[in-house]
């Protein structure tokens, strides 16, 4: 007897409206300014989630404090007097304890309890907050911590469970979305060196983004960094470029931080700028006075630099030079 047809499940339309939100948090990336991001997605999730008031805030667990502070529906003094209360917010060890999965302060305290702690009375009771949702993330190997809270005045709507999980699922987008999207803006602006990996960091090295790929990197090159979470090396000049460890580093200003770009050496980052702008003229096939003209120096200036250039290189040929700068032309 032939089996009967499976009818397929049908989606939950609750369901198609979260999907839609987190496919709009990566398709909007270069709609939205970057500046602009956090806010525009998390008044975009009350679309979802309904919420009066919303944080997003990132930065390093090391240190316990957030390098970002967006607020929505709240005064913008509201993060640093929330931060002042770290030690006696009952919510927070819950919510390290719990990371990637969302918690409800009803969860944590009664009401009547609730009411009672110093960190209502202090900063939720006078803007009148009665519902609070938090999911924290941590990177792991960049120490960097992020944290999305939603608040409600109205005490009789509690947050539900299928709102418990809509936040878990839509959490990891807005941390992976806003990352993907400030590094989309900001590498378009840089000059980046192919096969490379980004990061932000301060003065004193210590992480405020940082790509997959800038990871993976360190982890290859310093597999036991003396300093976890932070730069294994000095925080290089603004605008050089050099090898450090195996790795071709640049520096870049970014306001007050600093643009990290990384990525594995080859035998042309041994060279001088001068050098590699030489090579690159002699690659395409110039002669050394059109080279020189390109490069606005004397055509023996050129000679010389590639002399040494094949000295350091080991070459002896423009066809061998070729090869390094344009691997792919290499014969199989």
């Amino acid at each position: 007897m032939q089996a009967a047809a499976q009818t397929p499940q049908a989606t939950d339309p609750a369901d198609l409206v979260v999907d839609r939100y987190i496919a709009r948090l990566y398709r909007s990336g270069l709609a939205v300014p970057p500046e602009r991001y956090r806010a525009w997605a998390l008044e975009t999730l009350a679309r979802v989630i309904p919420h009066d008031g919303a944080l997003w805030g990132s930065g390093s667990a090391a240190l316990g404090r957030f390098y970002t502070r967006t607020v929505v529906g709240l005064p913008e003094e509201f993060p640093s007097q929330l931060e002042a209360t770290h030690q006696i917010n009952p919510l927070l060890p819950r919510i390290m304890a719990n990371l990637e999965r969302p918690v409800d302060m009803a969860s944590v305290l009664s009401d009547e309890a609730f009411h009672q702690t110093e960190v209502y009375r202090r900063v939720f009771q006078p803007l009148g907050i009665e519902r609070i949702l938090s999911t924290g993330h941590l990177e792991r190997r960049s120490g960097l911590y992020s944290l999305v809270t939603l608040y409600r005045r109205n005490p009789d709507e509690q947050f539900t469970d299928q709102e418990k999980e809509w936040q878990r699922r839509i959490t990891f987008h807005l941390f992976n979305a806003a990352s993907h999207v400030f590094f989309v803006h900001e590498l378009h602006r840089s000059d980046r060196p192919p096969g490379s990996g980004a990061a932000v960091v301060d003065s004193a090295g210590q992480f405020h983004e940082a790509q997959p790929r800038f990871l993976d990197l360190l982890e290859t090159h310093y597999p036991d960094p003396q300093r976890p979470q932070a730069l294994p090396f000095a925080l290089p000049e603004v605008g050089s470029s050099g090898l450090i460890g195996g790795l071709g580093v640049k520096c870049e200003a970014l306001g007050d931080l600093y643009l990290i770009h990384i990525w594995t050496a080859g035998p042309l980052d041994r060279l001088t700028v001068r050098e590699r702008e030489v090579v690159n003229a002699v690659a395409q096939g110039l002669s050394f006075k059109q080279a020189a003209k390109k490069i606005g120096v004397a055509p023996s200036t050129v000679a010389n630099h590639l002399y040494r250039v094949y000295r350091k290189l080991g070459v002896c040929s423009r066809t061998e030079l070729a090869t390094l700068v344009h691997p792919s032309d290499r014969p199989s």
